[in-house]
């Protein structure tokens, strides 16, 4: 019997806010856990000895699991209701973990591709669950701000899991400028790696543990079940499903292909010129940019409308990629003195130059990222003739978008290097661009199209 179909009806004061609380913290783990793979991106390539495109393949093992179980997920959450998902997600997170962490016995990449897997598709149905449930707590026309607030504490995660990454997966003299590389070096990075991963398993299993003991508050102030869930697959029959689920793909894959190489993009020497985990500490603030605009956003929004929000933002994203891309053969011109930067042990001078331009333009691109995809998701939930749960797994299906673009953007890096050695990485970002002027239409399209209220059971029209 569904957990979900005994709740009573939702009430407001201390029992509404607690279970608002435990939701945003799953939004904080997964994030923190997602973002542990772009400075993990840069540890693989290095002790296993990978292209680009071979290095993105543990964001398409990651993200490729949104594809395989987003609707298996929804479907799952249709017969067994939130409390149990998210529950049973969490258990995923934790496996995913011990995966990752048993390479310290096969010393074999696919045993962390396939621990990212697994982690994943607890990510997904946590997603799934959590996405549509901190939509529907309060009043309908709240469900941009309280989505946008979540996914505020999810770009905290974010920022703190890159930085918490930089630390303990960049280390060692295997990430030292122009070293000699020895087996024994990468030896010891590979147990930095796995130790990391033990460590998280740990701690989201007790985690976990106090979830489960108070599953009945989730349970209470979950949105109601229809007594007949729809299949998952229902959402294709909607065209905004199909359009919002696009734009998730392509705003999620631009977003992961630009952070994913942001290490290897900074610590170039026409850039910031600085060592990995200097880069490593410096990415993240793509994601502390996020933060911020998530939290602006959620009152910006209160004040203007969605889509023409969503159309600012991805025209800004827009031009900070032609800036990056325009600058590619720009050298990196000394503008006198140094600039600060963390690292770990303390503040790395770096010399001011003219190359700190397209650097912090990609790092910028994080600010205007940060409402895209909370608003392209209730947009759509707001448009689609689909039971919400089967919308909402659809677009969490479409995060895969994030291995997809990736592994183009890898391959792309790969291919212009032959011809531009020194700016193929700036030119690679022509791949994030595209995504950006598909979000930008979307925004556009989605003024003339019909919105309702955010629910299980749908039938207007388009």
């Amino acid at each position: 019997m569904s957990d979900s179909s005994s709740a009573a009806p939702k009430s407001g004061g201390g029992g509404l806010l607690l279970a608002v609380i435990y939701v945003t913290c799953l939004f904080f783990i997964w994030a923190f856990v997602t973002n542990l793979i772009d400075p993990l991106v840069k540890s693989m390539k290095v002790i296993y000895t990978l292209t680009d495109f071979e290095t993105q393949l543990n964001q398409f093992a990651f993200f490729i699991a949104y594809g395989i179980m987003s609707i298996p997920s929804a479907a799952y959450l249709a017969k067994n209701g939130y409390a149990k998902s998210i529950v049973l997600g969490l258990v995923g997170i934790v496996a995913g973990c011990l995966i990752a962490y048993s390479t310290a016995f096969s010393h074999n990449f696919i045993t962390v591709l396939l621990g990212l897997f697994v982690a994943a598709s607890g990510i997904t149905l946590l997603q799934v669950a959590a996405n549509p449930l901190i939509a529907s707590m309060g009043d309908p026309k709240g469900s941009h701000f309280r989505l946008n607030l979540s996914q505020a504490f999810n770009s905290m995660g974010a920022f703190l899991g890159g930085i918490f990454g930089a630390k303990y997966l960049l280390k060692g003299d295997l990430f030292i400028p122009d070293a000699t590389i020895t087996q024994a070096m990468k030896d010891t990075g590979l147990s930095f790696v796995t130790n990391v991963y033990l460590l998280l398993a740990v701690v989201f299993a007790v985690f976990t543990l106090a979830v489960f003991l108070v599953r009945n508050t989730i349970t209470h102030h979950a949105p109601k079940m229809a007594e007949h869930a729809e299949s998952p697959f229902s959402a294709l029959k909607s065209k905004w499903a199909n359009l919002g689920s696009l734009g998730i793909f392509l705003y999620v894959g631009a977003e992961v292909c630009v952070i994913s190489g942001m290490i290897f993009f900074l610590e170039q020497k026409q850039i910031l010129n600085v060592p990995s985990q200097v880069a490593g500490f410096v990415g993240p603030v793509f994601m502390l940019f996020a933060m911020f605009g998530r939290f602006g956003g959620s009152v910006l929004l209160r004040k203007f409308k969605a889509t023409s929000m969503l159309a600012f933002v991805a025209t800004c994203a827009s031009i900070l990629c032609l800036i990056v891309i325009a600058t590619y053969s720009m050298p990196a011109t000394p503008l006198g003195g140094t600039i600060g930067l963390p690292s770990d042990n303390g503040v790395f001078n770096a010399p001011l130059t003219t190359g700190f331009i397209p650097g912090c333009a990609a790092i910028l691109i994080g600010l205007f990222n940060s409402i895209m995809f909370p608003t392209i998701f209730t947009i759509t939930l707001e448009r689609s003739t689909a039971p919400a749960s089967a919308t909402s797994g659809l677009m969490c299906m479409a995060i895969c978008g994030g291995g997809f673009i990736s592994i183009l953007y890898g391959f792309t890096v790969d291919q212009l290097v032959a011809h531009f050695p020194i700016g193929a990485r700036s030119l690679a970002f022509g791949v994030p661009l595209i995504c950006y002027l598909y979000v930008l239409w979307f925004s556009q399209a989605a003024k003339k199209a019909h919105v309702h209220v955010i629910e299980e059971g749908v039938s207007v029209g388009h």
